[in-house]
């Protein structure tokens, strides 16, 4: 395999449940990733997630929407039988998709374009309860758009996140030392995270290391944070997240618009 990435030094930022895939990819292009979560996953107390997993399985539901991978795990980690799926199934992108399909679940509606936004604007027109199985802070954009459709959205909680406390102290000596190369970005959350446990780090850092988004909702998030973004993932997904790597860690590679 090509090593494009060889002795580059790439910080992952996801949580730390969901990091290695992302860490694989990069170790077989040479890359040495260091895991600095900027995020923290758990679950949610027993009540409307509970709740509306029986609607679901009782039919109440016409569509049940996912997404993250994180959010299907969560879902699925919940139900003590097979999974209950009279309704129709939406999943935000192809790593979602996936996440459905380990648990026997083939998604009826994938956008062609990974975004909640894409999602809002793929679903059919139609009436009905839909259920948006979500993370606790997620915007609400995609309520309102299936609202706009004609559905009765019903979000719940399926997990929750919340900001990192601290750096690991090997990702916080490499931000020092002017030794990154780029960081890696999955949300908005990781994003925000990152900055409020990294600020005083990069101020005092030498060399700013470049921010790698997996989409546009990232990338503007990076950028109200003031963050260089490099690229931005094509397609939106952790394969497109190490092209774009690839291409902003490219010798003589200029900044993406």
């Amino acid at each position: 395999m090509s090593r494009p990435l060889e002795g580059k030094v790439v910080l992952v930022t996801r949580a730390r449940a969901e990091a290695g895939e992302l860490a694989r990819l990069l170790e077989e292009r040479g890359a040495r990733p260091i895991v600095a979560p900027a995020i923290e996953r758990s679950s949610v107390p027993d009540g409307p997630l509970d709740d509306a997993l029986r609607e679901l399985a009782d039919g109440g539901f016409e569509w049940v929407v996912f997404t993250s991978a994180a959010g299907v795990e969560a879902v699925f980690g919940r139900l003590e039988t097979e999974p209950p799926m009279a309704a129709r199934v939406a999943a935000v992108g192809e790593g979602t998709a996936g996440a459905l399909r380990r648990f026997g679940v083939e998604p009826d509606l994938v956008p062609r374009t990974f975004t909640t936004a894409a999602l809002g604007r793929s679903l059919p027109r139609g009436s009905g309860r839909v259920l948006l199985a979500r993370v606790d802070i997620a915007p609400d954009g995609l309520d309102q758009a299936v609202a706009s459709k004609g559905w009765t959205p019903v979000r719940v909680d399926a997990y929750r996140t919340r900001p990192a406390r601290a750096l690991p102290a090997e990702a916080r000596q490499a931000l020092r030392q002017g030794r990154v190369d780029a960081v890696t970005f999955t949300s908005a959350s990781t994003v925000e995270g990152f900055v409020a446990v990294a600020a005083r780090v990069l101020t005092a850092g030498g060399r700013a290391p470049k921010a790698v988004c997996i989409g546009p909702v990232t990338a503007a998030a990076a950028r109200r944070a003031g963050l260089p973004v490099a690229a931005v993932a094509r397609p939106h997904t952790i394969e497109g997240l190490v092209a774009a790597l690839e291409r902003a860690l490219r010798p003589g590679k200029s900044k993406e618009r």
